[in-house]
């Protein structure tokens, strides 16, 4: 048997750097999908914490629905977290204490004393999602 030797004899210096160019655009891409994954996850958890508080006060008013009637609850965005012993201070102070938990979250209690409608806004920033620093707001109306 005849043996031929090959004229190749390993990578050229343009093959490796080809390859070196293809696996570091294609590591990019994957840091890439990467951060925008994780963006994506923080404003579902902002958006799932907004939900369940302001459907937690709306239980809480629900408990205690003569006051809720009356419009105890009633509270502006900017007003400051009571400081009162009473049921309806403390569940609005634990109600805001929990928006805290949000970026700039806040909140407002609306309770038409008429119908007993009953409209909860929560209030934060999603600097980290799609609106880019856009405040979002998630609203529940019900009746009591």
């Amino acid at each position: 048997m005849i043996f031929r030797r090959s004229s190749s004899r390993g990578f050229s210096l343009i093959e490796v750097l080809v390859t070196f160019i293809v696996l570091s655009v294609g590591l990019l891409g994957l840091a890439a999908l990467h951060a925008n994954g994780l963006k994506n996850n923080q404003s579902a958890y902002w958006r799932s914490q907004a939900t369940i508080l302001a459907y937690g006060i709306i239980d809480a008013m629900r408990s205690n629905r003569d006051a809720a009637r009356n419009g105890d609850y009633n509270i502006a965005i900017t007003d400051a977290i009571p400081t009162g012993d009473s049921l309806v201070d403390t569940d609005v102070a634990t109600w805001l204490n929990g928006l805290a938990t949000l970026p700039i979250g806040d909140g407002a209690i609306d309770c038409d004393t008429g119908t007993a409608i009953c409209t909860v806004d929560v209030l934060w920033d999603d600097s980290m999602g799609e609106g880019g620093g856009d405040a979002q707001q998630f609203r529940v109306v019900t009746q009591l």
